[in-house]
């Protein structure tokens, strides 16, 4: 049995700042970019009567969008949200109506760091198609050391106002694929960004195996076999996925393979298992207090 969880997502908004309203930039600018290194670069320079009007007409929308939240806390049946045991709770699914705007696909290539492309639209059967080349060619600019990478990722859930949010998956045990691959390794990602800086690249991974063919193959796979790392490394202290506060699901192709990938996925769920008790498959290490970094 499957169940359908709504998942509203909304873009980025339009802000201006200062008094002569000279731009409208995404309102993520407003903090310093998360991703060091990169700039962002689409600013979109309007005049000051044209950021007043695309003010109103965002502050009309989210009042709406605010009645809805406090609607839906009301009427929200805490029997009913409990996951029940067994069942698949479908977070997202794909077909010919899938938003992808909902979805954020990057590949090296994008920043200059390597020759990789990659898309993520609708395959011949109505899936979602992760598709592209991978390419561990290097650019000769005498800074990149390695390249040959793919992602897509989903955007983070806002509120009503531009405010953050967070899927709450707390009530689960394990993530749940429906896919078709070509052979190739992927890595999943889960985003659990904090409200510190610290904790802006924090995220968990663990690995997805296809076996090609023209089969399709339902992955099961406990939260508790997720490593942390940060800033691409592997953490020595080790610690269990924050369900209830994650920002993002992403797939990442980068397997050294040189060559053209595959990956079709018909939906990405969850699922709620009362026998599995553990929390992290990873040692937790007691270490005096005077170690760095513990």
């Amino acid at each position: 049995m499957y169940r359908f969880l709504s998942s509203k997502v909304v873009a980025p908004s339009l802000w201006s700042r200062g008094l002569n309203f000279p731009a409208v930039v995404p309102s993520s600018s407003f903090h310093e970019i998360r991703k060091s290194g990169y700039e962002d670069k689409n600013r979109k320079k309007v005049s000051a009567r044209q950021a007043v009007r695309d003010g109103l007409k965002e502050l009309k929308q989210e009042i709406k969008n605010w009645t809805e939240e406090v609607k839906e806390r009301y009427a929200f049946d805490p029997i009913m949200g409990i996951p029940l045991p067994g069942e698949v709770d479908i977070q997202w699914s794909f077909n010919e109506s899938t938003d992808f705007d909902n979805w954020v696909v990057t590949s090296d290539s994008d920043h200059n760091e390597g020759h990789s492309t990659s898309t993520l639209s609708v395959s011949p059967t109505g899936k979602g198609l992760f598709s592209g080349n991978l390419s561990t060619q290097l650019v000769r600019d005498g800074k990149v050391k390695r390249a040959g990478y793919c992602n897509f990722k989903s955007i983070r859930p806002q509120k009503s106002f531009k405010r953050d949010s967070f899927h709450d998956w707390s009530g689960y045990t394990h993530l749940v694929m429906r896919v078709r691959g070509d052979g190739r390794s992927y890595m999943i990602t889960l985003g659990t960004a904090g409200y510190f800086d610290v904790n802006w690249n924090d995220q968990f991974h663990f690995a997805l195996f296809t076996r090609g063919g023209p089969h399709w193959q339902v992955s099961k796979i406990p939260f508790s076999r997720f490593y942390m790392t940060s800033k691409g490394r592997i953490q020595d202290s080790q610690e269990p996925v924050p369900l209830n506060r994650i920002t993002s699901f992403g797939i990442t192709a980068g397997d050294k393979n040189n060559g053209p990938f595959r990956l079709e996925i018909d939906y990405i769920g969850l699922e709620r298992d009362p026998s599995h008790k553990e929390t992290s498959a990873y040692e937790q290490y007691k270490v005096p207090n005077f170690y760095a970094g513990y």
